[in-house]
């Protein structure tokens, strides 16, 4: 199976993100999974939606393959999956895991046209991620039990009766799914719904009643901080409670966004609930009166910054720097104590202080800087601080 695993057995939580452009496009598909992929996202789904989607993939692989670029790529199938998975053989092969709502499968050949879509995963040894998603529920088995719940005495609310159809699709779809002869490790579920509670309420259901791997995501998030802080606060309620085992987050793009913001999102939900680590953190100060000056700010964003430029070098040759921890603090009220807490870090004046920073590593007074150069003197100490403690080995007498 790629990517979705239980958690039990000790293996991470996977980031997955999707493409947005057009597949049959092929150089922009490649070239934004690259971003992506480089970004840190370890899954990667584009769309399927016609032949010439179906296509394109086997070159969008070969590509990729030659850029070095080895990220599971994930087919989302909707309305016409029974038909180009037989058909596109090599799109098939090259892809590592089929996406498939039940409920866009068909009307009267809905379970015939999902079967075809799993026998296909079969034939090409793929997992499937089946999707129960709120948005494409399975319309004919909502039908039926509205119209079971309108002739109780004491009908559920239309809301609670699509919460249990949703519950009830996931363990019908995977029955099926198991019927036909798709290992259950090979199943993975996901039952996205817009609102928060709605979601966590359902994945709850979903990890008491079934024993597969679980994808979150808050579908339809929103744009900006809105879609950003619902996913995060969903997201962290589940993944608290031991629930899910690949996650993504789904933001409207504002205009410029860039797509792999999603991507770090999903990173620093886990790095800030210890799940994972991603990236060195950077602890700093909000401001205040004692804070009056920009130079704090201006510092605070300039080491945050250069500690994202620096990850993909640092990835590669420190392994172990992303746990690192550094703290920029603004003044004598928590800085020192925060700076001492920190891997490393500094505690710059505020308003009206002794213009001087004492810089702490490990919980030891390292030294104070003075002077316009501050920064770059800092940046130095960091980069010093991870040569040292985060460097490969090089031969079998060193750790």
């Amino acid at each position: 199976m790629v990517g979705d695993v239980a958690i039990g057995g000790g293996a991470p939580i996977v980031v997955q993100s999707m493409t947005n452009t057009d597949t049959a496009d092929i150089d922009s598909t490649v070239d934004q999974i690259d971003h992506l992929y480089k970004a840190g996202s370890e899954l990667v789904r584009i769309t399927v939606n016609h032949d010439e989607a179906a296509k394109a993939v086997p070159h969008i692989k070969e590509k990729l393959l030659n850029r070095g670029v080895n990220v599971p790529i994930i087919g989302d199938f909707h309305y016409n999956g029974h038909k180009l998975l037989p058909a596109y053989p090599d799109m098939a092969a090259a892809l590592s895991k089929f996406r498939i709502n039940p409920g866009n499968t068909g009307t009267k050949a809905r379970d015939k046209n999902f079967c075809t879509i799993i026998e296909q995963a079969i034939i090409h040894d793929k997992p499937v991620r089946i999707g129960v998603n709120w948005g494409s529920l399975d319309q004919q088995l909502l039908a039926e039990r509205m119209d079971e719940n309108n002739r109780k005495k004491e009908p559920g609310s239309s809301k609670q009766v699509m919460l249990d159809t949703m519950v009830e699709s996931a363990r019908r779809s995977s029955e099926i799914a198991e019927d036909v002869g798709l290992a259950p490790d090979k199943i993975i579920i996901s039952c996205k719904m817009s609102g928060v509670q709605d979601l966590i309420n359902v994945y709850q259901r979903v990890a008491d009643e079934l024993e597969y791997p679980l994808h979150l995501g808050l579908t339809e998030a929103g744009m900006g901080m809105k879609g950003t802080v619902a996913s995060a606060a969903a997201l962290g309620v589940l993944l608290q409670k031991g629930i899910g085992d690949t996650i993504r987050v789904s933001l409207t793009p504002m205009p410029g966004a860039d797509r792999s913001e999603e991507v770090r999102i999903c990173q620093q939900v886990l790095q800030s609930l210890g799940i994972r680590s991603f990236i060195p953190q950077v602890t700093s100060c909000p401001g205040c009166g004692r804070t009056q000056s920009t130079y704090f700010q201006e510092l605070a964003d300039e080491i945050q910054q250069y500690v994202v430029k620096q990850m993909p070098v640092w990835r590669e040759q420190y392994p172990g720097v992303e746990e690192m921890d550094v703290a920029v603090m603004g003044c004598v009220v928590n800085g020192p104590g925060e700076s001492r807490h920190a891997n490393i870090g500094i505690s710059l004046p505020g308003t009206f202080e002794e213009p001087k920073a004492p810089v702490y590593v490990d919980g030891e007074h390292y030294t104070t800087l003075r002077g316009d150069g501050i920064g770059a003197e800092f940046r130095k100490i960091l980069d010093d601080y991870i040569q040292k403690n985060y460097r490969k080995a090089t031969s079998l007498n060193e750790t």
